[in-house]
């Protein structure tokens, strides 16, 4: 078994439960790679010598498992690490709510068992990416999101204009805050708390959810995702920002901005004990109703 393993949460509690984690791969006489600036955060504890990775090296597909230590938002900086090389990822969560890193801390040690013993199933999680020809040169490197794609205003109060194509057809201009761009798997973030619906993970879908509309006739849209998306923002200020999941970016406006969905996939495991429905049960507290006892 190949490992690698990923946090940017550097917590005495973090530590104390990847310490757990390594002790349960060293059983199993697991090969183990650690994300450089971690290992050096973790090699206060006197962990020994292991082979480090970064973004641009360390890591290639013979690695069976990618262990993400953290919330979400962790999750989504882990596919930086991996982009296209097919590396299973899963998280542990240490944050909060938590929809992508579905096993806690405190069961770090099954994370190994259940892998090791075959009780996980991989599911493949489309991304959205911002194409090259849209030229903004802060998102030529990593230029996909696992969750969304976001356009928002910047340094202005007031409302943008996001005129917005799809095959190259107009839909609308939206009146708003912004516009996100949302795959299955984001979904259940910004989306959601602007009112976008729940999208299985699986589903061959993109959502467009605008946020804070002030054409109250608007709302989200579910559409195939080999939809090409075409955006133009005009607004009060020269620029608007431009997000991929937690990556910024300055864009000045009338410039046309092209999103589709990502030539490739990250693939993420989903283990026997776990579910996308039992965790929207937990997370969402569906079924909580007294009507339902």
């Amino acid at each position: 078994m190949k490992v690698a393993i990923y946090s940017q949460m550097y917590q005495e509690d973090t530590r104390q439960y990847v310490l757990q984690l390594l002790r349960e791969l060293k059983k199993r006489n697991a090969q183990v790679a650690i994300e450089k600036e971690f290992f050096d955060f973790l090699s206060h504890s006197s962990i020994g010598e292991y082979p480090t990775f970064d973004r641009s090296a360390g890591l290639d597909g013979s690695f069976d498992i990618f262990i993400s230590f953290g919330g979400d938002g962790t999750i989504l900086r882990a596919t930086t690490f991996v982009k296209d090389l097919g590396i299973p990822i899963v998280g542990v969560n240490t944050g909060r709510l938590g929809f992508l890193s579905t096993f806690n801390k405190e069961e770090v040690h099954k994370v190994v068992q259940e892998f090791a013993e075959g009780n996980y199933t991989i599911v493949e999680r489309s991304l959205v990416e911002v194409a090259e020809e849209s030229d903004i040169p802060e998102l030529s490197e990593l230029n996909f999101a696992l969750n969304e794609v976001t356009i928002s205003r910047k340094d202005t109060t007031s409302m943008i204009t996001v005129e917005t194509y799809l095959n190259k057809e107009y839909l609308t201009s939206y009146w708003a805050d912004g516009l996100i761009i949302s795959t299955p798997t984001g979904s259940t973030g910004y989306s959601l708390s602007c009112g976008g619906p729940v999208i299985e993970p699986t589903a061959k879908s993109l959502v467009l959810t605008p946020i804070a509309p002030h054409n109250l006739n608007a709302r989200p849209l579910v559409i195939s995702d080999d939809t090409e998306i075409r955006l133009r923002v005009s607004g009060r200020e020269e620029h608007h920002l431009i997000s991929l999941d937690s990556r910024l970016a300055s864009v000045e406006n009338g410039k046309e901005i092209l999103v589709r969905k990502a030539g490739f996939t990250i693939k993420m495991v989903e283990f026997t004990s776990e579910s996308f429905l039992k965790t929207l049960r937990n997370k969402l507290l569906w079924g909580e109703d007294r009507r339902n006892r």
